[in-house]
């Protein structure tokens, strides 16, 4: 396995424990501190990040071109895109439908799909994958579980959030490959100059350097 699979599988195990978490059951039905997201629906799309990937493997090898990582990010609909917009319902209402039977069998399909991912994930190194909601491209595997590695890290402190619960530690890999990606998001939206100010210098640092 590389590095970014132990990475990938590190991180979706920690999710998997915060999905079984009592506080993540007991607010299923209310709000989450996305807008318009519940709980439930939130701890379905952050589930997603796991469950897409087995899908990914099981599908044959795509035949649509192969893009870098920061190319994927000029093509998918969702940055930039409105609260109502048709993609971000899509998202809320996929993340809905992946909750529908509830936090216990949520939780139990996240963790089979992990275990299932610990053996697949070593015989698919190099390959190009593809999660066809996107569009007409696809990823290398690493570059994939980069991207789910983002999801599940950002959308861990979301969920944690909502219920009151301290944000799960990421195992330094994970950081390190999530923090290095937002920041290279950050770079191209803002350039570098704001970045490194905000990163360095506070009494000239920008307002915001967020990735998207």
């Amino acid at each position: 396995m590389t590095g970014t699979t132990d990475d990938f599988l590190a991180t979706a195990r920690s999710a998997a424990k915060l999905l079984r978490e009592p506080a993540v059951a007991a607010a299923w039905s209310g709000p989450s501190a996305l807008p318009a997201f519940s709980v439930g629906g939130l701890a379905g799309h952050l589930a997603y990040q796991v469950l897409a990937v087995p899908q990914a493997l099981a599908a044959p090898p795509p035949r649509e071109p192969t893009v870098p990582l920061l190319e994927h990010y000029d093509r998918v609909e969702w940055i930039g895109a409105g609260i109502d917009d048709d993609i971000n319902v899509r998202i809320r209402r996929g993340g809905e439908d992946a909750a529908a039977e509830g936090p216990a069998a949520l939780a139990a399909r996240v963790g089979a799909a992990v275990g299932e991912l610990t053996g697949s994930l070593a015989s698919a190194a190099g390959r190009p994958v593809r999660i066809p909601l996107w569009g007409p491209w696809s990823l290398t595997l690493d570059d994939l579980l980069t991207t789910r590695m983002m999801e599940l890290a950002v959308h861990s402190d979301d969920l944690a959030v909502s219920v009151g619960i301290p944000t799960p530690a990421l195992p330094p890999g994970a950081v390190d490959a999530v923090v290095g990606l937002l920041s290279r998001l950050a770079v191209r939206r803002h350039g570098p100059t704001g970045v490194l100010r905000a990163l360095s210098r506070a009494e000239r640092a920008p307002a915001t350097i967020t990735a998207f």
